[in-house]
């Protein structure tokens, strides 16, 4: 699987840990930034993950800021893009099950490195059920 990963200066810390996982984990890693800590706009990185996904050079992608809200605020204006904020297991097992995100949001000030380690490996893993969670999805467009 090909993951765009991006954060900005509050999640540049979590997105090293996050990048080495991904790749320890056999996917494929596109790290379109930041490269350091100091202050960027997160909406310019959120831009970036989630153009790789809408066009498909990536199959998923992986937003870190300080909390994890600017980054999923800013995805989800994409249209085709829907990006969970996810601070546990459940969350990222039932955002793939049932809502079937494409764009993982997470925030490294309030979720320590383990905790994130374990929701990206629930996130990568859990396949979408289609069915009725499908159509639900569908009626996105309409909205």
């Amino acid at each position: 699987m090909r993951v765009a990963i991006g954060s900005d200066h509050g999640g540049f810390f979590l997105k090293k840990i996050v990048v080495a996982l991904v790749a320890e984990l056999g996917h494929e890693v596109d790290d379109v930034g930041c490269v350091n800590g100091e202050s960027v706009d997160y909406p310019q990185f959120a831009e970036q993950v989630c153009e790789k996904v809408r066009s498909q050079n990536a199959d998923r992608g992986i937003l870190i800021c300080g909390t994890g809200i600017g980054m999923s605020m800013a995805a989800n204006k994409h249209a085709s893009i829907r990006a969970a904020l996810c601070s546990e297991q459940y969350t990222a097992r039932m955002s793939r099950e049932h809502n079937d995100a494409n764009v993982l949001c997470l925030g490294e000030r309030v979720t320590g490195p383990g905790v994130a380690e374990d929701v990206v490996r629930t996130w990568l893993a859990t396949p979408f059920e289609g069915g009725r969670h499908q159509r639900r999805i569908e009626l996105f467009s309409t909205l």
